[in-house]
């Protein structure tokens, strides 16, 4: 599969939202096709392609640092929630059925809250790999250096610095395994109350375990590629997580386009 219709397809399985938040990979080729193949551009021709890759990167930047913020709130507010829940049922202040309702509710929160960190974790990556291929493309066909020198200073982005968002990832999961044991009738209730909640938040959820699997696909791809790979994805491998995987296309490899 070529590289731009697998980040075309990266792109759908993100909310619908982000959609122009994501490295207009199709325009920047453009931008490398109109280079007088192995002809050194011009000082002021590789310093207007720059200034558009600098512009892309901003924007990534700038869309990913909003989200964290936004993560960091409501993950507060949600470990807030899961307090004052069982802190009434502990008081007596609520009926059981007034108790699963309101943890239940919270259950789809926190897999939804999941999922969208999760997929931008996989915004993350999908966009350096298009940073990457760009830049190849571009060096191959000028005979350029810039590949290398962009990556050294993409390392250093804050959309490539994602410890926080996966610690955050990390913690929501610990929640899970905290909420969902409230589900009535042991592990098999539980089990049943999972699939329910995939089964209701089936879009966010499928995009999630398509994410964390791309995630897990591309760091593999790009492990031996050195200093400019992606780092290893350091998440857990829930079991709830595990038990909805499918097969699913592997990244593109480094010769697509």
């Amino acid at each position: 599969m070529k590289f731009g219709k697998w980040l075309k397809r990266q792109i759908e399985q993100s909310l619908p939202e982000w959609r122009d938040q994501f490295l207009r990979y199709k325009e920047l080729k453009r931008c490398v096709k109109a280079v007088p193949g192995g002809c050194p551009p011009s000082p002021a021709e590789e310093a207007e392609f720059v200034a558009t890759l600098d512009a892309e990167i901003d924007k990534i930047n700038a869309f990913f640092l909003e989200q964290e913020e936004e993560f960091i709130i409501h993950h507060q507010e949600l470990q807030e929630d899961i307090s004052r829940v069982l802190g009434r049922r502990a008081a007596g202040l609520v009926t059981p059925g007034q108790h699963e309702a309101a943890v239940a509710s919270i259950r789809r929160e926190i897999v939804d809250f999941h999922g969208v960190m999760v997929l931008l974790l996989n915004y993350s990556s999908i966009n350096y790999i298009g940073l990457a291929k760009i830049l190849k493309k571009y060096d191959k066909r000028s005979g350029a250096v810039l590949r290398p020198p962009v990556l050294e200073a993409v390392l250093e982005q804050p959309f490539f610095e994602t410890e926080t968002v996966s610690q955050l990832v990390r913690e929501c999961e610990a929640m899970m395994e905290t909420v969902f044991p409230e589900a009535p009738d042991g592990q098999a209730a539980a089990r049943r109350d999972r699939e329910a909640l995939a089964t209701a938040e089936q879009s966010i959820f499928h995009n999630t375990v398509a994410a964390l699997l791309t995630m897990e696909d591309v760091r593999a791809w790009s492990s031996t590629r050195g200093r400019h790979s992606l780092p290893p994805l350091n998440l857990p491998d829930s079991d709830w997580l595990r038990s909805f995987r499918w097969r699913h296309p592997s990244p593109p490899d480094d010769n697509s386009q």
